[in-house]
């Protein structure tokens, strides 16, 4: 009798079960409408950030056992973090230069040229005096840029499987922080981390079950998911959407 009660679910009904769920997890998403204080703010933030120099991501460990407490030099905040490919940081930081560009109207400056004067600052630092944060300052001052965009990389886990059956789900970690050169104040931060999970383990990150269209996402792709939330919630007025272009009719009457 009690194995007739609570035998196991079939797939077909667990299928029913989530798409019931659908609507009750739309409405339960977070209200992430602005109050009125951030809406000022991020408005005065608009106004002012005109250039930005693109310093971009550098990983918090590049080696040794992990995961370890990391503080990051710019905000003080700690987080765990493993050690990051250069390669990973490479292609974290091509993809945040062209997501910037396409969706920020700033005047950029590209994480290499923010490099190349990067390090003259440290070979001009002969005592070793100056701080990770002072040397992002002084970047920034050298463009004459309203803010510099830095961030860190804590996590960077492969996903192990295929697109409808992973061993392990991908698991990333890393934020972006806006600073005015100026005087040194965080204009900005942002933080996104995330291991995925089946949308029956975590029934409110629906979100993310939406994006991925229930399959078990790439690092990459978890990373550009991220990325995409974070520019959008910085400020910084959004590139207009370009209006597709309307297929001109043939002329056929022979004029």
């Amino acid at each position: 009798m009690f194995e007739r009660i609570f035998r196991k679910p079939k797939p077909l009904r667990l299928w029913l079960l989530g798409l019931f769920c659908i609507p009750f997890l739309w409405g339960c998403q977070k209200d992430t409408k602005p109050t009125a204080y951030q809406s000022a703010y991020q408005s005065r933030l608009q106004e002012e950030i005109k250039k930005v120099v693109v310093m971009g991501f550098r990983a918090a460990m590049t080696e040794g056992p992990g995961p370890n407490l990391v503080e990051n030099p710019i905000t003080g905040t700690s987080f765990l973090a493993e050690p990051v490919p250069e390669d990973v940081v490479r292609q974290m930081n091509t993809i945040l230069f062209g997501k910037l560009m396409e969706g920020k109207q700033w005047t950029l400056v590209s994480p290499g040229q923010a490099r190349g004067v990067l390090a003259s600052i440290i070979d001009g630092d002969k005592k070793m005096e100056k701080t990770p944060r002072a040397m992002l300052l002084s970047v920034g001052k050298t463009f004459e840029a309203d803010a510099v965009i830095a961030g860190h990389i804590y996590r960077w886990q492969k996903r192990v499987g295929s697109d409808f059956a992973a061993d392990k789900p991908a698991s990333i970690s890393f934020d972006l922080v806006l600073v005015r050169p100026s005087n040194g104040a965080i204009m900005w931060r942002g933080h996104f981390d995330k291991t995925q999970q089946s949308l029956f383990a975590d029934l409110f990150d629906f979100d993310t079950y939406v994006k991925s269209a229930g399959r078990w996402l790439t690092a990459e792709k978890l990373a550009d998911i991220g990325l995409e939330k974070l520019i959008m919630e910085m400020p910084g007025l959004p590139k207009p959407k370009k209006e597709e272009e309307k297929p001109t009719r043939a002329d056929h009457s022979g004029n």
